[in-house]
């Protein structure tokens, strides 16, 4: 592969944003308004990001009357850095470990809620146990604005209402693909891009 190709590959990818978009677009084909509803940003700001990824071969277009539809260019990535392309298709090819029922699955987070959780909403401690832990994170994260643009202080703030360590939470938001960091603004990403606890096992 050229220098040129290879330079190029990676400053597409030297943005959350364009990040955000492939890894949607891990799970298949997929048109610029449904995308920028997803990442609560404008169509125009998918077009600018769609062309950048074009211009490396991360991504195909095609047109369908006035609609553009995306799609990955999976050879290009799989071959050009295979570290990068797990990431992208982490949320795509995330297996669950457990075949787990709906109704065992209510139950274990009815459980998570009533242990963990006081009546008026605080956490009474992070739980140690990784799923448990995963559900608690997600009750709080749902409680965010999606779209807002928090600063550190603002969450921090937010996480308090919850629980004293703010900082342990807010680092966990980030570990587990709920909220991204950039220059020290946070914002939730796509629902697609959690850790979903019901795919982990114990």
């Amino acid at each position: 592969m050229q220098l040129s190709k290879i330079v190029s590959y990676h400053k597409a990818l030297a943005d959350p944003t364009r990040i955000r978009m492939l890894i949607l677009l891990a799970d298949g084909e997929c048109n610029g308004q449904v995308i920028a509803e997803k990442l609560s940003v404008t169509p125009a700001t998918i077009t600018h990001h769609a062309a950048k990824l074009r211009e490396a071969s991360l991504i195909h277009e095609r047109r369908e009357k006035n609609t553009i539809y995306f799609s990955l260019d999976h050879y290009f990535i799989k071959n050009s850095a295979m570290a990068t392309a797990n990431l992208i298709y982490r949320a795509a090819n995330q297996t669950g470990g457990e075949d787990v029922s709906e109704n065992q699955n209510e139950r274990l987070k009815t459980s998570v809620m009533n242990n963990f959780f006081t009546a008026a909403g605080k956490l009474k401690h992070i739980p140690a146990q990784y799923k448990k832990k995963l559900i608690a994170l997600e009750y709080i994260v749902m409680q965010l604005e999606k779209g807002r643009k928090y600063t550190e202080k603002e969450l921090n703030e937010f996480i308090k209402t919850f629980h004293d360590d703010y900082a342990t939470i807010r680092r966990e938001f980030i570990v587990h693909q709920f909220m991204f960091r950039e220059n020290e603004i946070y914002e939730l990403n796509p629902q697609e891009m959690w850790t979903n606890w019901k795919q982990v096992g114990k």
